[in-house]
């Protein structure tokens, strides 16, 4: 035996909320995922597009789960955390109390979450001043970012929330606060989220501009004046409170945060590529593009210089790979809207009667039925006359219109699992092709993109990877871990524990590749026929528009 004595293994946790639960992950410097925990969070819905959280019940969570990830790990070895988040909005008083984001008072409920829509309104207002700032979200701010949402609370809740508020957050900057008691806010999200610019800070015109001038008086110390790198060591480390809290040993590095979609695309965007035969090998890492689909999906491609893409937020500088500039398309409800149209359908219950009783999931299941009823054709082509407009939840990108709906187009008095599954498929197919129209959009802009790296959890679904891979007729690579997302918040605690010189060099250390799924060419004359009518569909529903809007 080798009487040397080995290096002990050097472990950093990822802390992980989405929308509906908390994950955390013990990671090893290979990125090996060598625990896993989970827990879900309360979602409120008082009334429709209002959607809120509470940051003390998040935290509880994330507690909970770090606890169980470095139980029985030799504390000397965990050597930083990292978070990431949703890009919700977390509000605080003064003495950094929840205070309600609503309007039964409800202080324990402080948090907007990303994909509330209440403030339309406000905006439609914001986009109509056309400010330069807004040009650096695609030429049209979405509501799912912070300024209309901070507008709300001003216009209807003044005294309530807006007056007595001492500190807004976004989601992953609460969470570092929590744990080191430093209000310093990521680059991440106050360039994607809050239009600050990595060279000329917060602008105080638009601010003025929009009716949040207050925000300006205190030299925004309400919403950030201290702005750190993703991956950055924030102030100490652990406070003894958050170490308890945690179960972890006080003064362990803690990194500045990362919206999640971002953390995802940390984790497999800077993978080693090598003897995969991939058409990005040896090519920058601006070939690719990193997709995270859960349940929204976001869509991360990076470039040596800005990319102004219509449609498309950004160009953010470092807001994910340091020195390079981040475009994200998105598509506001996936994996949700999958769920929604599935457990919607009257053959739902049928569905999930068999699934049970084969012990697998639904859409395990569902994907095998549809196997069963293909007989010599592709999957793919059951769908020859049904069609699907995805934006049940408006678009995000590239058309930024809130407004759209969902549209089906095909549909029979049939009502039984054949046409559950067949809606499904059609549903998986038009986000696929609404991905194909963020790429294609991108790619018109100056972008040269040639693979996808997909993780998250609809990741996990074959023929959602299948349907991406011949629908946009790139090469996707799924990451060796599926928790790509924990992966890359394990990257920024491994940055900031001074293990890894870069976050370059700890996304191609600690990002693997697991398997590459190939486009089937000889479906592309049937794809593309399948795009052409997507992109009649929402022609035909803005024509309809026009017409109902003039009666």
């Amino acid at each position: 035996m080798d009487s040397k004595k080995q290096t002990p293994v050097k472990y950093y946790v990822g802390i992980d909320v989405g929308s509906a639960s908390v994950r955390a992950a013990l990671v090893d410097g290979f990125g090996t995922v060598v625990a896993h925990a989970d827990q879900p969070i309360q979602i409120w819905e008082p009334q429709p597009d209002h959607y809120e959280q509470s940051s003390a019940d998040i935290w509880a969570a994330c507690c909970s789960v770090t606890k169980k990830v470095v139980c029985g790990v030799d504390a000397s070895q965990i050597r930083g955390v990292g978070f990431d988040a949703t890009c919700s909005l977390v509000v605080v008083d003064k003495q950094f109390q929840p205070l309600a984001v609503n309007c039964e008072g409800q202080n324990y409920r402080n948090v907007i979450m990303w994909m509330d829509h209440r403030a339309v309104s406000q905006v439609e207002r914001i986009n109509a001043t056309q400010h330069r700032v807004l040009s650096y979200v695609g030429g049209v701010m979405s509501v799912e970012m912070q300024p209309p949402k901070l507008l709300w609370l001003k216009e209807n809740l003044q005294e309530s929330c807006w007056e007595k508020a001492g500190y807004f957050f976004d989601l992953p900057d609460f969470l570092s606060w929590k744990a080191t008691g430093v209000t310093a806010r990521s680059l991440c999200t106050v360039v994607c989220k809050w239009t600050y610019t990595s060279d000329g800070g917060w602008d105080d015109s638009f601010w003025k501009m929009i009716g949040l001038e207050d925000l300006v008086k205190d030299k925004y110390e309400k919403i950030g004046n201290h702005v750190l790198s993703p991956g950055e060591s924030v102030g100490k480390g652990l406070t003894p409170e958050a170490a308890k809290d945690l179960g972890l040993p006080e003064g362990i590095a803690v990194a500045a945060s990362l919206i999640d979609a971002h953390a995802g695309g940390l984790g497999v965007i800077g993978a080693d590529v090598k003897g995969h035969n991939l058409p990005c090998e040896n090519q920058p890492i601006t070939a690719r593009v990193a997709m995270i689909c859960g349940t929204s999906s976001c869509h991360m491609g990076v470039s040596e210089t800005p990319i102004f893409v219509p449609g498309v937020w950004g160009p953010y500088f470092s807001a994910m790979v340091p020195g390079l500039w981040l475009n994200e398309g998105g598509q506001s409800a996936t994996g949700k809207l999958i769920d929604h149209v599935v457990q919607g359908h009257a053959a739902f219950p049928e569905l999930q009667s068999k699934a049970a009783a084969s012990a697998h999931s639904i859409y395990t299941y569902l994907n095998s039925h549809l196997d069963l009823i293909k007989k010599s054709l592709p999957v793919g082509f059951l769908t020859v006359d049904l069609h699907v407009w995805p934006d049940f939840h408006g678009n995000r990108s590239p058309l930024t219109d809130l407004t759209l709906k969902g549209m089906v187009v095909g549909l029979t008095l049939s009502r039984g699992l054949d046409e559950l599954a067949l809606i499904y498929l059609a549903t998986i197919q038009a986000i696929a092709l609404g991905t194909r129209h963020i790429l294609e959009t991108m790619q018109a802009a100056g972008h040269h993109i040639n693979t996808l790296f997909l993780c998250g959890g609809l990741s996990k679904n074959p023929l959602f990877v299948q349907m991406h891979a011949d629908i946009t007729g790139k090469p996707v690579v799924l990451s060796k871990e599926v928790e790509s997302v924990l992966v890359g918040a394990a990257i920024l605690g491994a940055c900031a524990s001074g293990d890894f010189v870069s976050i370059q060099e700890a996304m191609a250390k600690m990002g693997k590749i697991g398997r590459v799924v190939q486009p089937n060419h000889q479906h592309k004359r049937f794809y593309d026929k399948k795009y052409e009518v997507f992109l009649k569909l929402v022609e035909h529903q803005r024509e309809y528009r026009s017409i109902m809007n003039s009666f």
